[in-house]
């Protein structure tokens, strides 16, 4: 069991080694030379843990701009986190063993179907895996399984998810791309799709239909064509006025003056995403062709489903927007779900963007400039309305105002919570 936590822990939810280690079996698989396979792995390993830093840099900025947004406009609530439930789930209920070998059936799962069914979607996103496991093992664990039958049980739902998930994607994220090269591999992606049909009923049609990577400037404005001078145009003044309401005190910014702060913080986000899309561009570069060795030998046509900033520099415009429209959707969301009787969730700035950058791709290439814009509010509604519902599940089994944000994986816990559980307990 000790090896298999090592595994787990220091491998396995390690996306780069994961990655790395694909890419290298890839290479080997088609007899490249040393030198080839060595350059071709450590790329790979760079190219991941350069998205991973510009990732940081993201995460680092928007939690900032999360604690001056709650002071700022005085908001309480539930918070979404999946690492406190995961935390939870080990320490007091004992299942760190359980979540584990949920983890290893979940991905051994997920090599089974492709090689042996026409999805051929291996899910490539480690630490979304890890959160699935969680809330398999939690859920089914309240469900009354136990041992073995928890994992298999855990391992079956979760594979399931992992290619079924790229796979509806799959039209769209080809649409995007231009290829089948690679697929989404997020555990969003039910968000997705709402704000894809969203936009597809409300958005522009046929020769109407508009992309908001198109939009046409006026010449005085044309420097909003660089991705990153319109990613600090838009989130500068967005940091400026929430650090303004929230008040020199809400945050410590030591001897520096908290709208400078504020500013710099901005930019920080700017130098983020350059980071990203950097690593993006790299990492592209060495693991689809790498790819190509497990597709012919070990899964013939297998397509690797990767994590969503990969899909950032196809259509920046609509990242941003999305992230923008999934905000003010999370902001009705939570003074009105309250209204009806469920908890109030605070937005979450990291899903805001992440989710809500990938989901505005979606809306876009489904439903122009409009759709995007209406899909983006309703698709923030949607993700705040799942994780309400959750609240009262989690309340039920002892985890207090707990619940997580990640659509999909609210999805599995509560299938398990509506349907697979009466049906356990039948027997």
């Amino acid at each position: 069991m000790s090896f298999v936590n090592f595994l787990i822990n220091n491998v396995l939810t390690q996306a780069s080694i994961t990655i790395s280690l694909i890419a290298m079996l890839g290479l080997i698989l088609q007899k490249r030379s040393v030198g080839q396979i060595i350059s071709g792995t450590l790329k790979t390993l760079l190219g991941f843990q350069v998205l991973s830093a510009g990732s940081s840099i993201i995460v680092s900025s928007l939690t900032y701009f999360g604690e001056i947004f709650q002071k700022g406009f005085n908001t309480q609530g539930i918070v979404p986190s999946i690492e406190a439930i995961n935390g939870q789930a080990m320490n007091e209920l004992g299942l760190g063993s359980s979540i584990a070998l949920t983890f290893l059936a979940i991905f051994i799962c997920n090599i089974l179907i492709a090689r042996f069914t026409k999805w051929k979607y291996i899910f490539l996103t480690g630490q979304a895996l890890l959160w699935m496991a969680t809330m398999t093992t939690v859920f089914g664990y309240f469900a009354g399984l136990r041992g073995f039958l928890l994992i298999l049980v855990g391992g079956i739902v979760g594979g399931i998810f992992t290619v079924l998930m790229p796979a509806i994607a799959q039209p769209i994220i080809r649409k995007v791309t231009g290829s089948d090269d690679i697929a989404l591999g997020h555990f969003c992606t039910i968000g997705y799709l709402f704000e894809a049909g969203i936009a597809k009923i409300f958005g522009e049609k046929g020769e109407n239909k508009k992309s908001i990577e198109d939009i046409e400037l006026p010449k005085a404005f044309e420097f909003l064509q660089d991705t990153y001078l319109s990613v600090m145009v838009v989130m500068v003044p967005l940091y400026l006025i929430t650090a303004f309401f929230a008040g020199p005190s809400a945050v410590d910014t030591g001897t520096q003056n908290y709208l400078m702060f504020s500013f710099l913080q901005a930019i920080q986000f700017v130098v983020g995403v350059y980071v990203l899309l950097s690593g993006v561009r790299l990492l592209l570069g060495e693991i689809v062709p790498a790819f190509r060795g497990i597709a012919m030998k070990l899964v013939p046509d297998a397509i690797p489903a990767l994590d969503c900033p990969v899909f950032f520099p196809y259509s920046p415009n609509a990242v941003i927007l999305g992230f923008i429209t999934t905000t003010i959707g999370t902001l009705i969301a939570m003074f009105t779900l309250p209204m009806v009787g469920l908890a109030m969730i605070l937005p979450g700035m990291l899903t805001n963007f992440f989710a809500g950058g990938t989901a505005g791709i979606f809306g876009n290439a489904v439903g122009g400039r409009r759709g995007a814009i209406i899909g983006g509010i309703a698709h923030g509604f949607f993700i705040t309305l799942l994780p309400a519902l959750l609240v009262t599940a989690f309340n039920q089994l002892g985890f207090v105002n707990a619940t997580a944000t990640d659509v999909d994986t609210v999805a599995a816990a509560l299938l398990y919570y509506w349907i697979l559980s009466p049906i356990f307990k039948m027997f």
